[in-house]
């Protein structure tokens, strides 16, 4: 449907085009000559349509391919708003040289009102030209979890001042879900704070760990399978194309660390995606604890008033 609407804009500003272009010329015709005072400002007006419909068409026909041929979300939302600005920019520009009467006067007056908003609009420029990095140095994209100023969350929209994301974690929650709050910051904010982004080198995990405690007199290698047991067949679950063999950079360790109430802690250290923290926590102790409890003689943990 969304292809269909594309498809009738390209039409429709192709025929916008054509016509306005038309009456141009027809404007020369011997029949408009009693109009002769009037005829300069609607050849004019016609001329600069004409110009405004065909760089509305060749912004259609640019976001078409951009649709069809960009790797990924991030990079389809980032340069489709590109394309857009440039659009506005030189529909402005059109504007301009219609209402002015030389390309001179409209140099001048560009540049008289950008210093009066200069000063004006500080705040907004500053967000503007934060959103010129993030679309060209890619502190993140559209659908990345990150976290800047104590804030995390996806990112579902990146607009010329400000940057829409929706919170997970957050006042309510002790985990990583969506909280369903909606999170609003300026883009000027990312030049004077440092931003988190979870699409890290290993996309599409992050590591994650989650840890036990056991008794120092507990089976430390039955442990360690039990925990990497866990963890690689709720991974082989999810990703059945590893089912075989797991990447060596993605298998999970176990390694083990003193705690402050006198336990020993078993920590398992795994991949996974931003979004799923929670759920695959859930998922290895699920599957971990059984193994584990089957075998006290080999495992103990801390129960009664021994906590």
């Amino acid at each position: 449907m969304k292809s269909v609407k594309s498809n009738y804009s390209v039409i429709l500003y192709a025929l916008l085009a054509v016509i306005v272009l038309i009456l141009h010329y027809v404007f020369e015709l011997d029949v408009f000559s009693p109009w002769e005072k009037y005829l300069p400002f609607f050849k004019k007006l016609s001329l600069s349509l004409f110009f405004i419909f065909i760089i509305l068409l060749i912004g259609k026909i640019i976001k078409k391919y951009i649709e069809i041929h960009a790797n990924t979300e991030g990079d389809r939302y980032n340069l489709l708003r590109i394309s857009s600005f440039i659009s506005i920019i030189l529909i402005l520009i059109v504007v301009a040289s219609f209402l002015f009467q030389n390309l001179y006067a409209t140099a001048v007056s560009f540049g008289l009102i950008s210093l009066i908003l200069g000063f004006a609009l500080q705040a907004p420029i500053t967000s503007f030209i934060a959103w010129l990095y993030i679309v060209f140095r890619h502190p993140y994209k559209v659908g990345h979890r990150i976290q800047i100023n104590g804030m995390r969350g996806d990112v579902e929209e990146i607009n010329f001042l400000d940057t829409k994301m929706v919170e997970c974690s957050g006042d309510y929650l002790q985990n990583d879900r969506k909280s369903g709050r909606t999170i609003f910051f300026p883009n000027s904010l990312i030049l004077k704070e440092v931003v988190i982004n979870y699409s890290g080198p290993q996309l599409p995990f992050i590591w994650n760990e989650t840890a036990l405690q056991i008794a120092y007199t507990s089976d430390l290698s039955f442990v360690k399978t039990c925990l990497i047991e866990a963890s690689k067949r709720d991974f082989t679950t999810l990703y059945t194309e590893y089912r075989d063999d797991i990447p060596e950079q993605w298998k999970p360790e176990v390694y083990f660390r003193i705690n402050t109430f006198a336990w020993l802690e078993a920590v398992i250290s795994y991949p996974v995606e931003p979004q799923d923290t929670t759920g695959r926590r859930t998922r290895i102790l699920q599957y971990a604890l059984p193994l584990l409890n089957a075998s006290p003689d080999k495992v103990q943990f801390p129960e009664g008033t021994s906590r």
